[in-house]
């Protein structure tokens, strides 16, 4: 179990939303060649994905959304909202983005790899129960973690989406329960418009939505402190039996559709922290999954980073990491965070 698992099938290359959509296979392409040419290729291990089963799907998503997404296969192309669409594969591939990710969870649960990176398409943070929003037609991670639960038999769960968009789908998801806690790093107020302080989850799962909203130029510093400050205690409290990511890279520097300023190293840090968290509460179970990121090379660079730290070939220090963030910022989001979960 010294191996990094990592999840790529060429279906997931099948699915198209038309020309110059930034959601396009060329995404996958550039992380498949990066892959192919790895220095340190020898430390990670490849594992099958296989298509999502209908029980698994019905854990999250209404019957019948399954079946208007269904009824898309083999058709052209399918309008689902303004900006997310279907093509004769996209079924398929959302399908096996689900139940692969289910399979790389299973992977790390059974110690055949000592944690993973799912670099699936189509993404899935932002599809809700009964529709498809965002680029996002299945909710990988929601799937994946109810997998986790209900065919593991884990019982807490802790999702942390740093993506540049609110995770708004995976949220609906959980709010009303406390066997999942969701964190969530966004730039903030944009697109879904979700993702407030005060969305901090509801009834039984009262406490356990922690939105950090940011406003744009975040960087390494920013990012890396509010991991160590407020991820990592938060997460070490609710002592998870797994840990899953929702690992957008359009916080990327040059991302075309963000606004925040990560760049490789910065990546690098938040894995290390999650990394610690996994370790100190879970043997190490650790996976991640990708959603969004649309600059080829910045995505590519990241999700090398990304690996280097999961496989051990790099070790970065968080903590220095953290030393560059603008410290009156970060008091004054601890203050705001703290209001909404007095227990941090």
């Amino acid at each position: 179990m010294d191996k990094t698992g990592i999840l790529r099938e060429e279906a997931f290359l099948e699915h198209h939303m038309g020309a110059f959509h930034p959601e396009s296979p060329e995404r996958l392409r550039a992380l498949y060649g990066m892959l192919d040419g790895l220095a340190f290729v020898s430390a990670l291990m490849r594992v099958p994905a296989r298509p999502a089963e209908r029980k698994e799907l019905l854990a999250v998503h209404d019957p019948g959304y399954l079946e208007r997404l269904e009824a898309t296969r083999g058709k052209d192309h399918t309008f689902l909202d303004p900006d997310t669409s279907t093509c004769g594969e996209s079924w398929g591939a959302a399908l096996m983005a689900a139940g692969g990710l289910c399979e790389l969870v299973s992977s790390v649960f059974s110690g055949e790899v000592k944690n993973g990176f799912a670099l699936v398409r189509p993404p899935g943070h932002h599809a809700e129960r009964g529709r498809s929003m965002g680029f996002c037609l299945l909710n990988n991670v929601a799937v994946a973690a109810r997998y986790a639960q209900q065919a593991l038999g884990l019982s807490r769960i802790l999702i942390v989406d740093w993506d540049l968009h609110h995770g708004n789908g995976t949220q609906h998801t959980f709010e009303d329960d406390d066997s999942v806690l969701y964190i969530s790093t966004h730039q903030y107020p944009y697109y879904p418009g979700t993702g407030a302080f005060k969305e901090n989850g509801r009834a039984a799962g009262k406490g356990y939505t922690l939105n950090i909203p940011l406003g744009t130029g975040c960087g390494d510093g920013e990012y890396a402190a509010i991991f160590e400050k407020i991820v990592r205690p938060a997460s070490l409290a609710y002592n998870p039996d797994l840990v899953l990511v929702s690992a957008g890279m359009d916080i990327h520097c040059n991302d075309p559709l963000g606004g925040m300023a990560v760049t490789p190293a910065g990546f690098a840090a938040m894995t290390r922290t999650l990394m610690d968290i996994a370790g100190a509460c879970c043997g190490g179970r650790l996976v991640l999954t990708l959603e969004g990121g649309y600059d080829l090379d910045g995505l590519r660079d990241s999700v090398r980073a990304v690996l280097a730290e999961l496989s051990g070939v790099s070790r970065t220090d968080s903590a220095e990491t953290a030393s560059s963030c603008r410290i009156g910022d970060l008091d004054a989001l601890l203050e705001r965070v703290r209001k909404s979960h007095p227990g941090l």
